[in-house]
Parts: structure tokens; sequence; C-alpha cells
């Protein structure tokens, strides 16, 4: 690492000449390669930047100049040459590096992503922020193709292009996102990549005008218009041009000389200017390269060979997924939709089996809700698998489109509770608090993977409004008991007791089922429920445990706040009950990364501290005798 070695911040970049440059990528990907072998992480996306990175710092000045990362799974590359190299083994780890740009972790990193199209907006911002306090710098938003199909990028664009601040926008162009690229404007990037003679000729034309001597008013209308004519013939619809920007590109995304040229014409324009970079996703690491999607975010794997080392054991994904083809092909109304996560919702079988029933929209959160709304208008039955933190950007759309209009859509959210390592960005935590307020819903929680398919047949089969299904990332257990058939707002009731009251929702109902049988030991009687359902609750079997116990503790891995303790809270003050109400869920902070165990024991959602809480409330002398309060 003779280069890399002596990279502590992005002066050292600029010092280092194009050759040197070109040996410092081979290290650098050697370094990602090593290190997220042993932590996981974003690797593909990375392995893709180098050169881009490299470029962006020898051209411009960080911090003064302002680089807005977006989605920010792909900022490594910036980490490590601005000073953070020598902490990347704690890269997602409690206490460590952040997989994304984060402001409290550097000065580097101006401003905080995670979920992506948010870029150029936040550039936009800035920009103007810059220009209104007569400042001098450079705002770089550096966006990938998957993350230009959400609208909120569009309409930054259309606002950036009639504005005359200076602002430059890089299109990192590797026709992926996580899984492969879909829709209208893939194709038209893709048709850019393949036709590089549009920007040869306008080059030129702009040259020959240049050239011409003054002559009259009309003969250089004439002229301009056979510059515009000339490019619709090559390059009919130039979208960039045509919104404002001056466009350059596309360059060869792995060749630093040229672009840092080209980024030098783009410091030195006015206005704003899109540069569009064509990238390899997994440059380097063969792997990667044949496999971007497995690669894009993933767990400790071998160099070698490449295998990711994990428990060969499904997750809530898999099951939903594979259910899903055996709902799907007893009945043909079924319809699939997803937010460029086929992969990472469980939906690749289903696409293949049923091509013709499965919609993936691109990152574009709001459409597939508004889309499935029209599928369910005319009698079909849409299911729609989104990660619990990337719904929260449809909100308008399930209460406008869907809730209001009292139709069938299944939202299966996925990732729902702790995601651990993704940080605060990706916490999926806020589904439960969003969702109990809108009409007409229906809100369901599994406590294992037989309950999930139960659930989803229920949704499915069963439910005329619309119905959400939230389940957990990762492993959970076959079977943790026999259940009850599924009724709407009907939980069940798992032990009988006498001594407190504990309702436990979704993949809590483990950790709470393992606590009580610690409270048995202790001689600690637990009326003991598995709520199944958020909206409607089970009011019934809720009072009746209440009134019997007197005291109750309710477990949620979703925020406090407005979640389903809160909707205890409510049934029990609407029907003048009085209890000894303890709400065990997440508190109205940000939460940061690190192991689901971990995050759960911080926040007193753990084992002990589940036993350590009804212990305080049904005051236990040690020597066995229980004195209720």
């Amino acid at each position: 690492m003779a280069y890399l070695d002596a990279i502590n911040s992005p002066d050292d970049i600029k010092r280092l000449g194009f050759d040197e440059l070109e040996s410092l990528t081979e290290e650098i990907r050697a370094f990602l390669i090593d290190n997220i072998s042993a932590t996981g992480g974003h690797l593909a996306s990375n392995l893709g930047v180098v050169e881009l990175t490299l470029a962006i710092h020898k051209v411009f000045s960080s911090p003064k100049d302002k680089i807005i990362w977006d989605v920010g799974h792909q900022s490594y590359v910036h980490k490590i040459i601005t000073g953070r190299k020598d902490k990347f083994l704690t890269l997602r780890k409690e206490g460590g590096l952040s997989g994304f740009p984060k402001i409290q972790e550097s000065v580097h990193d101006c401003f905080n992503t995670g979920h992506s199209s948010t870029s150029i907006s936040a550039a936009l911002g800035i920009a103007k922020a810059r220009d209104i306090k007569k400042e001098k710098y450079s705002v770089i938003a550096v966006i990938g193709d998957g993350a230009l199909t959400g609208g909120m990028a569009f309409e930054a664009l259309n606002d950036a292009g009639r504005s005359t601040n200076d602002l430059i926008v890089i299109l990192n162009d590797n026709g992926m996102s996580i899984s492969r690229n879909v829709g209208g404007l893939s194709k038209y990037l893709s048709k850019i990549r393949t036709e590089p003679l549009y920007s040869r000729a306008k080059e030129d034309l702009d040259n020959i005008l240049k050239k011409i001597p003054r002559i009259g008013d009309s003969a250089v209308k004439a002229l301009k218009r056979a510059k515009g004519t000339i490019k619709y013939m090559i390059m009919p619809g130039m979208l960039f041009e045509d919104l404002g920007f001056k466009y350059l590109g596309p360059i060869y995304g792995h060749d630093i000389r040229e672009l840092t040229n080209v980024l030098l014409r783009a410091k030195n324009s006015s206005g704003p200017v899109l540069v569009h970079v064509c990238t390899n996703k997994g440059k380097g690491y063969a792997y990667a390269e044949n496999n971007p999607s497995r690669y894009h975010g993933v767990g400790k794997f071998d160099v070698e060979t490449g295998e990711v080392i994990i428990a060969d054991k499904k997750t809530y994904s898999d099951i939903f997924g594979e259910h899903m083809v055996s709902l799907a092909s007893k009945d043909p109304s079924i319809t699939a939709i997803t937010a460029a996560m086929p992969d990472g919702t469980g939906l690749i079988k289903f696409s293949e089996k049923f091509p013709d029933r499965f919609f993936d929209v691109g990152i574009a959160e709001q459409h597939a809700v508004t889309f499935a709304a029209g599928l369910s208008s005319n009698s079909l039955k849409p299911v729609v698998a989104i990660y619990s933190s990337f719904l929260q950007r449809a909100y308008d759309q399930i209460l406008h489109d869907v809730a209001l209009q009292n139709l069938h859509v299944i939202f299966c959210i996925d990732r729902a509770g702790i995601v651990g390592e993704d940080g605060e960005t990706h916490q999926g935590i806020y589904d439960l608090s969003f969702l109990s307020h809108i009409p007409n819903m229906i809100i369901m929680a599994p406590s294992d993977y037989s309950e999930m398919k139960y659930m989803l047949d229920f949704a499915v089969n069963c439910c005329r409004t619309p119905v959400a299904l939230r389940y957990p990332k990762g492993i959970g257990p076959e079977n943790l008991f026999r259940h009850s058939e599924i009724k709407l707002g009907k939980a069940e009731k798992i032990e009988h007791g006498k001594d407190i009251s504990i309702i436990a929702v979704g993949s809590m109902v483990e950790i709470a089922l393992r606590a009580v049988k610690i409270l048995n030991k202790f001689g600690i009687s637990c009326d003991f429920i598995n709520a199944r359902f958020i909206k409607p609750l089970d009011e019934t079997m809720i009072l009746e445990s209440v009134m019997k116990t007197q005291k109750v503790v309710t477990i949620e891995d979703n925020v406090i706040v407005g979640g389903f303790g809160a909707g205890i809270l409510n049934l029990l003050a609407e029907n003048n009950i009085s209890a000894h109400v303890k709400l065990m869920g997440l508190p109205d902070a940000a939460i940061p990364h690190g192991t689901r165990a971990q995050i759960l024991s911080k926040y007193g959602l753990d084992i002990d501290s589940i036993v350590n809480t009804v212990l305080k409330i049904v005051r236990y002398k040690k020597h066995g005798k229980l004195e209720l309060v």
C-alpha cells in the first residue's frame, strides 16, 4: 500500500500524478475487498467509483467545496481518502464508521444521505444559500442512474435547470441500482452510452458557429435552429439540456485523466452542469463484476471464492417470496410490485414465474403505491413489497390514493423494526406509528414463519380493505407455538396468568416468550398475549386481561410515540381502566447503527431488560414471596 498509506486527506490526492493515481486505484480496491470481506457492507458500488472519487478530490477542495453523495452507500472511497481509513474495520459496527455520509463523522460529509434521489435537491439548496451569502465554492451532487429514477430527482433537475446557480450534477451511470435498472430512463441512458456521436457532433457544430463572422440576426437564428435540428436528429430528446443543464458526456468513468479534464470544464462553467460518467459496478473484483446485485450489500465473505459467510437459513423475505409464488399459482388476480428491490424483498422467483404479473417500478415508492391502487380499482390483488424505511416516502399515496378509497392493496413491509448496521436512515421503526392513524387500514405482525404465511393468506383472501403485514429483516423462528386461526382483530393468548399482562408484537413475541419462561421460574404468573393485530386491536381480550392483572407491559420494535403501546393506553383510557402500564419500545430519537442484539439491549428490549422491568412492576422478594402493588 505504498500510496494509500500516505493518503490522510484530499490534499494528498492533489499531489499525485496520474500514473501514481492509477496505482492508488488498485490499492484502494484491494483495501475495500479486504476490509468489507471482514465487516460486510456495500462492495460493488464502491469498487465502481474509485476513479471518479479520486478525480473529484483532485479537482475540487473538500470541505470548502461541498460534495453530496446519493444514495451514499458509494461513499466508502470518499471516507478512505478523507482521513477515515484507519477506522475502516469499525464500519457499520456500534460506535464505528457509518455506512453512509454523516456530518457528525467528518467535516468532509456535508449532508447526511441514506435514501435515494435527495442529492440534487440538497445541492441546489446549498448552492442557493452560497449565492445569497455571496460565498465562493463549488457544489457537487453525485447521483446514480438508479437514484435518478426517483421522482424527487426529476423535481430537483427541473428546478435546478431553470436556475442560474452554479451547480454540478455527476451522474454515475452503471446501469444498476441494487438490481438492474428498469424503465424508460434506463433505456434513454443506455442510448446515450451507445451513441457518443452526439457529443462529438454537437461540439463540432459549436466550433463552426463560433468561427462564423457577424452576420444578420435572421441568419444567426437559422444557424441555431440548424444546431437544434442536428441535435435531435442524432439524439432525440436530449433531456438534460432541455431541462437547462449543460451536458458533458458520456465519459468513461475509469480514466482518471479524462475524468479530471471534464470535471475541470464543469468547475469552470457557469450555471447548472451535468457530467454523465459511465462506470462498471464491482470493477476490479470478478465476482462483484459478474454479479453486482449480490455484492451490492454483502455480508462477510471469502475473498478467494467470493462465497458469503452466512448461515444457510431462510429469511422472512425468502418465506414471503416462496408463499407469494404458491398463492399466485392458485389466484391469477394476484400481482406483485416492488421499487427496485426484487432481490431484497424475495420476489425474484415470482418475477420469473409470473413476469406479466410482476412490476418493478424503479426507485419510485410513491408511484408504486398509486400504481397498486389503480390495479386494485380494476379488481386485481396488488401486493406491494417495500422496506419499512422506504414505505414512509409514500405516506400521502397510502392515505390519499389507497385508504380514502378503501382499496384492497396489501403492503408487505420488509425490514420492519431494528435493521441494525445501516443505521438511522434504514431503521424500520416508524411504520406502526404512521400507518395506525390511517383510516380503513388493517395492520398485522407475525411472530414466526408459519404465522406469516397464515397472515399473508388472510390479507390476500379475507380482507377487502388496505392491509399491512410487517416483518423483520433476517432469520426468524419457524413455529414458536401452535397458532390459532387468523380472525380479523383477534389476538391469541399464549399463557394464562394473574400477576401481570404482557402483550408483544411481531418479532418481539419470541423475545418476550423467553422472558416469560424466566419469569415463571421466579413464580410470576403472566397473562401473555401475541397481539397479532395492531389495528384493529383485540379489545375484548386486552381489557379482560388488564382488568384481571391490573398491570400491563407492551413490547414492540417501533417508536413508542404513536405506536402499538400508545394504542393500548388509548384503549384503557377510553374504557376508564386504571392500571400500571409500561410501554417498552424505542425512544423518540435517531437509532444509530450496530447489530440488532446490541440495539435491543441498549434500548431495553432484550430478554434481561424485559425480565427486570416486570420484576420492578411486580415487586419480587428474593426468597420467593410475591408482593403485588
